[in-house]
């Protein structure tokens, strides 16, 4: 059986009035993931508030999540140290096809080394991570690799 994922939106800028001006309303939204509450709003650049979540930014997070994750479970299993890991990513929005759409991500993982840890393996689980990250696999925009790899602390 498939593993199921929910989530709850409500519409909170209804509460600033109705759909009467496209240009206007509020695009404010409440996610719940479970027990976690996610203000969300649309990019800034479509109206949306600044200091709430946009979905674009949430695409790019999960991609960057499931790499992540995907990456240390394999380094923990091929025998890789990690003593450290944070991506930079970025999400470009362009038309392709025809379509408004993110036309590309670049994830730019930038990650530790135990000092007895090969970095050649290391380098090789980031594609392994990026072919079996689920996520990655669920979309048809490219994502670009960008890792960076340095060596410090002792892993313990």
């Amino acid at each position: 059986m498939a593993d199921v994922f929910r989530c709850q939106l409500d519409w909170s800028g209804a509460a600033k009035g109705a759909t009467r001006d496209a240009a206007a309303f509020s695009r404010d939204l409440d996610v719940m993931l479970g027990s976690i509450a996610l203000p969300m709003s649309a990019a800034p650049s479509f109206r949306g508030d600044a200091a709430r979540a946009n979905p674009e930014q949430l695409f790019v997070a999960a991609l960057s999540a499931c790499q992540a994750l995907t990456y240390l479970f394999l380094a923990a299993k091929q025998g890789v140290v990690v003593t450290a890991y944070r991506d930079e990513a970025e999400g470009r929005l362009g038309v392709v096809e025809g379509r408004m759409r993110v036309s590309r991500v670049v994830l730019r993982p930038h990650i530790t080394l135990a000092e007895r840890s090969s970095e050649p393996k290391a380098r090789e689980l980031v594609e392994k991570a990026h072919h079996d990250c689920f996520i990655a696999n669920s979309t048809t925009t490219p994502v670009q690799l960008e890792p960076v790899f340095e060596y410090g602390g002792d892993g313990q």
